[in-house]
């Protein structure tokens, strides 16, 4: 098993802490909007993840995080929170923000049939365990105290840069005077680990007591502390965007390994991007499009994620309206080569092994489902017996998460069963002008009618 660790900037081979047993974190959503689906296309990349080291036998413990405080509208510690400015949007509190999003999220991951998570804590959940990852931090001469926050010192950790490798000088003094919330910070790189109800946060909704004043955590300080309580100081994979690697994940790595005085994972995943249009989405733009707006337009959940299935998730893809056509096309295709082969009982019986390997081989490359979907597509294709088609297709959907076992004949509706009959009874009798109205009646209605030897067959359209 060889993946791409971004720590490195290299694929290298994956050697678990304990043999064949994985502990992995995933960045989750900030729960104050709804999510669109460039980020539930971080969401379901996850999933094809760890689905495809479920397959790959090894024990997966999966944590996808939910932050509810802390994340300010600036990844830098500036702006306001997020949750907050959702709370003030629609008149709830944040609780309520964080308890209606959290719902629609997960009813967009089910949809997407994407495996609920081990464990999904909230960041509010967790105060306690935070505040004694910063007192460590503080006892450790890591962290120092302003007039409005408790502050990560940078030029304490020596590999600070390690994962962004981003050449910042990070001992310049006044080096702080870019962050004009706090001008006592010693380093812009300096971050919040726990940020006091003073200044522009005096009249934050969300805020708790502390041994240094009351007030809420950092976003940063969040994901260490959670990824600690549940999957403990060392984990083998952490998971996020690409936009996580300057910032969010590198502050991590500080805190956790300062505090800790262990690596925190030893293997870093990021996801590229979703384009529209080969532009970036934006719901500003009128691009941030929802799963709700998709389903809207006629597509089923299932659609989207088999388009997910075609870019590698360290690629950027793009997203347009005919790629999206052309995805409900393939899938369509699919369920429809399973009914096929449901109702061929043909018993030939060649190998099967080559077209496993090929699957096993593109899983074991760094997910390259992409190469997956196209190994599934040439067993297809293949002199294969109908039943092992259907297997190893059956077999393949474990990663792909299509729901291909459950395809099953439409029922019909008796008007068109009845047209169905009536131009079988026309074709008896030679009638076929009459015959192929019949047919053009039927396809207005949605549906084709594709005559076999034992009669006919009726589909939708």
């Amino acid at each position: 098993m060889k993946l791409y660790n971004t720590f490195s900037r290299k694929i290298e081979e994956f050697k678990p802490i304990s043999d064949k047993k994985v502990l992995f974190y995933h960045c989750g959503p900030t729960v104050y909007w709804v999510q669109h689906i460039g980020n539930l296309r971080a969401m379901t990349w996850a999933d094809f993840i760890r689905r495809s080291l479920i397959y790959l036998k090894y024990d997966v413990k999966f944590v996808r995080n939910y932050t509810d405080v802390g994340h300010l509208t600036s990844d830098q510690d500036s702006g306001v929170d997020k949750m907050e400015k959702g709370a003030k949007r629609e008149g709830l509190t944040p609780q309520q923000i964080a308890d209606k999003y959290i719902a629609i999220f997960e009813k967009d991951t089910k949809s997407l049939n994407i495996i609920e998570p081990n464990y999904k804590p909230r960041a509010s959940q967790y105060i306690k365990e935070m505040q004694k990852m910063i007192q460590t931090l503080l006892d450790k001469k890591y962290a120092y105290i302003t007039s409005l926050a408790v502050v990560y010192d940078v030029s304490k950790f020596p590999g600070y840069n390690k994962l962004n490798q981003q050449k910042i000088l990070l001992n310049k003094q006044g080096a702080g005077k870019g962050m004009v919330e706090d001008p006592e910070k010693k380093h812009f790189a300096d971050f919040n680990l726990w940020v006091f109800k003073k200044g522009i946060h005096k009249n934050a909704l969300q805020t708790w007591t502390s041994p240094w004043g009351e007030g809420f955590p950092g976003w940063h300080i969040e994901c260490s502390v959670m990824a600690k309580a549940i999957l403990g100081e060392t984990i083998d994979i952490h998971m996020g965007g690409v936009e996580h690697i300057s910032i969010h994940h590198t502050n991590e790595i500080a805190q956790s390994e300062a505090a800790n005085d262990k690596p925190f994972a030893h293997y870093w995943l990021h996801n590229e991007h979703l384009n529209v249009d080969n532009t970036k989405m934006a719901k500003s733009q009128g691009t941030g499009f929802t799963l709700k707006e998709i389903i809207e337009k006629g597509y089923e959940p299932l659609t989207l994620r088999y388009f997910y299935l075609s870019a590698h998730y360290r690629s950027k893809q793009n997203f347009t309206w005919e790629a999206l056509v052309a995805a409900q096309s393939s899938l369509k295709k699919l369920k429809e080569i399973v009914l096929n082969l449901k109702s061929n009982k043909s018993h030939e019986s060649p190998k099967t092994n080559e077209f496993r390997q090929r699957f096993l081989d593109a899983l074991s490359n760094d997910f390259e489902i992409p190469q997956a979907v196209a190994v599934m597509w040439d067993m297809l294709k293949s002199d294969l017996s109908s039943q092992q088609k259907l297997e190893l297709l059956f077999d393949f959907d474990k990663v792909f998460g299509l729901k291909l076992n459950e395809t099953a004949e439409e029922k019909i509706p008796q008007e068109i069963v009845n047209l169905a009959e009536e131009r079988k009874s026309t074709r008896e009798k030679k009638d076929f002008q009459k015959s192929d109205d019949l047919r053009k009646k039927i396809t207005s209605l949605g549906y084709s009618i594709e005559d076999i030897e034992t009669g006919y067959k009726i589909r939708k359209i």
